[in-house]
């Protein structure tokens, strides 16, 4: 009876206004980060698979370095922020939290390590399931447990704010509206709640809840409590609201009306983004409606905007068209699943690179800016034998150190033998506003 009333953490209500010290990207301090650049990496979904190959583009960048003004510079500490989905999130936040020492602890903690039978056998342990006739405690939280106890050891969003940290970017999906939600404290205002007491294993639990295997996890709005007030461009006043923006302040006002809206649940942010670049497209959408953010945001300096995508897609191969019987039931759903996430993966890739091209044209002569979008994905492998064994890994949390490593090897080389990235590299040694030799 009493394991039946088991509940997973609660989100805390804000204890003041918003506003303060809180989880915002204005309050992530950079000491001896260059102010010209913004520098952004995008980690996407696919288990350990894209957790491994984040992790490989993370050691390519710690390995790159730069002179500038006489002074060497690491890439991995130019990174300003990273924004991250299901099985890249591990990654993030485990880098976010520990710096150096990832490169140290994360294959063992968790890259090579059976993350998925250690959850399965957690599943079919007996002593757990009292627990799980809970309506408030699932597999989701049984999953938070063993991922703090492999590799976040408690640690809170508070514990993201140290000196040096990129800022983390926790990407989740609202089940019921099917829109996207990141752990920030811009979205966890909305609710008049406080991230900084919030678990970073909870967080990455809800990021990578895949729907049917994981259960949601679940947020209390508190909204009305904070003396919260939306920002211009969530008004319906607002003037300058094209579709998309307009849909975002329609998903986001939801959150203001705790009567109707008391709870959130939240499942895999693949659902709404596996690539974890739709954060990146909001923020560039809010600002151009909203210019007065970019001052806010401390981001009027910039004159170099660089994103490095590690797209961790897979298309493992089948022969169903070579058989008449068709193929279960259980496959066609996955498979239907797949097809429709890899569509809208494709549509997001479109539009993020036609708002670049939107910018190279708008700003190249006002401010000079300068644009370094870099996609990195298994097809840019020359060789299709290399390119077939990445895209038929599966996506899991279980895959054999010899995968593991190549993978971690392939983040390293294609972040390396793109052109876009060899060129910021080289236009980083000279400071904006100075003459660059090709």
């Amino acid at each position: 009876m009493f394991a039946g009333c088991a509940h997973g953490p609660v989100n805390a209500p804000l204890s003041g206004s918003t506003g303060g010290p809180g989880y915002y990207f204005r309050n992530e301090p950079q000491p001896g980060n260059a102010e010209d650049t913004l520098f952004i990496l995008a980690f996407s979904g696919g288990g350990t698979r894209a957790a491994a190959f984040a992790y490989g583009v993370l050691e390519g960048l710690a390995e790159t370095h730069v002179r500038r003004d006489g002074k060497l510079h690491r890439m991995l500490d130019e990174v300003d922020a990273i924004t991250a989905v299901s099985g890249g999130s591990f990654t993030a936040a485990a880098f976010g939290l520990q710096g150096d020492k990832i490169f140290e602890t994360f294959p063992d903690a968790f890259l090579k390590r059976n993350v998925q039978a250690n959850l399965a056998w957690r599943t079919l342990d007996p002593l757990r399931w009292p627990r799980f006739c809970s309506g408030r405690y699932g597999r989701s939280e049984m999953a938070e447990e063993y991922y703090d106890k492999i590799l976040f050891h408690g640690a809170t969003f508070a514990a993201l704010q140290r000196p040096g940290a990129p800022f983390i970017i926790i990407n989740a999906t609202d089940i019921k509206a099917g829109s996207r939600f990141e752990f920030t404290q811009d979205y966890f205002d909305l609710l008049c709640s406080d991230l900084r007491s919030f678990p970073v294993s909870r967080a990455v639990a809800a990021s990578s809840a895949v729907p049917g295997l994981l259960t949601p996890i679940t947020l209390h709005n508190y909204a009305g409590e904070c003396g919260y007030a939306p920002p211009t461009w969530m008004s319906a006043q607002s003037t300058n609201r094209p579709g998309r923006l307009r849909l975002r302040a329609e998903e986001l006002g939801r959150y203001l009306n705790p009567t109707n809206h008391p709870f959130m649940h939240l499942v895999d942010g693949g659902v709404s983004d596996n690539l974890g670049l739709r954060s990146l497209l909001d923020a560039l959408m809010i600002i151009e409606a909203e210019p007065s953010l970019a001052r806010q945001q401390q981001i009027q300096k910039v004159k170099r905007l660089v994103l490095i995508s590690a797209n961790a897609h897979s298309s493992p191969e089948n022969d169903w068209d070579r058989h008449e019987s068709p193929p279960n039931s259980i496959a066609v759903a996955a498979k239907a699943a797949s097809h429709t996430l890899d569509h809208f993966s494709f549509e997001t890739l479109e539009l993020i690179k036609d708002v670049f091209e939107k910018l190279r044209g708008t700003s190249g002569a006002s401010n000079g800016l300068k644009l370094y979008p870099i996609f990195l994905n298994f097809s840019e492998f020359a060789d299709p034998q290399k390119q077939r064994f990445f895209m038929n890994l599966p996506t899991s949390f279980s895959l054999s150190d010899n995968q593991v490593d190549h993978l971690r090897k392939a983040g390293r080389q294609l972040l390396h033998q793109s052109p876009e990235f060899r060129e910021f590299v080289h236009d980083f040694a000279t400071p904006a506003g100075k003459a660059s030799k090709p």
